[in-house]
């Protein structure tokens, strides 16, 4: 199996992850299954790395394990575990739908990506099929679903998505913007995780539908 190949099948894992953590039904068992999908991201940068030769992403590669992998699982497995025990809310999307979508959103992103040009990525053409399909599993994830916890995993979901892609077609650039997408990220993710908690104090749930109250 050639570098390009091992590139390519490490990102079809992150759908994979994907589903498995918009069908968790437990708060803190999404967060651990984020920072292994984040593993797996972190895996594919160093891949990239390693077979094209751009030094730079091995700093991307680390940067993402302490941010994605160790430290964002760690701040919402601690501030959402405590929704562990409650009633969980009816989801538009059973594992059969998820694997569906999945797969159309795949389907979308194939034909977008082969009508584009890429010189300097032509090899790893299925990875950004990945990585925008990834992006739009996350957006519908946040459309789609009411429990708010599961839109906060949406918005992490798209993140990584567009990490990707970044990584694909402008692991070029420099140091500072992967910095700065890795700590957008990090408070992104706790300002979500304080509104969730304060949404439950307050309204007593964490039912999207719930907050048509707060109108008028």
């Amino acid at each position: 199996m050639n570098g390009a190949n091992i590139v390519n099948s490490l990102a079809a894992l992150l759908i994979v992850t994907s589903v498995l953590v918009i069908d968790a039904k437990r708060p803190s068992r999404a967060a651990l299954l984020y920072g292994l999908q984040s593993l797996v991201l972190v895996s594919v940068f160093a891949a990239l790395a390693f077979f094209t030769g751009a030094s730079q992403l091995y700093l991307w590669a680390l940067t993402a394990f302490a941010t994605k992998v160790i430290l964002v699982p760690a701040i919402l497995y601690r501030t959402l575990r405590k929704f562990d025990q409650a009633p969980p809310l009816p989801s538009p999307m059973r594992p059969a739908a998820s694997i569906g979508l999945a797969a159309l959103a795949l389907i979308v992103s194939a034909v977008v990506v082969l009508q584009i040009e890429l010189p300097g990525a032509a090899a790893f053409k299925p990875a950004l099929m990945v990585s925008l399909a990834h992006f739009f599993l996350g957006l519908a994830c946040i459309i789609t679903q009411r429990n708010i916890l599961k839109q906060i995993f949406g918005y992490c979901l798209m993140e990584n998505g567009s990490h990707l892609t970044l990584a694909l077609l402008a692991y070029q650039a420099p140091e500072l913007v992967e910095i700065g997408v890795a700590t957008d990220a990090i408070f992104a993710v706790i300002v979500m995780a304080v509104i969730a908690t304060r949404i439950q104090k307050t309204v007593h749930s964490l039912d999207s539908h719930d907050l048509m109250t707060l109108k008028g």
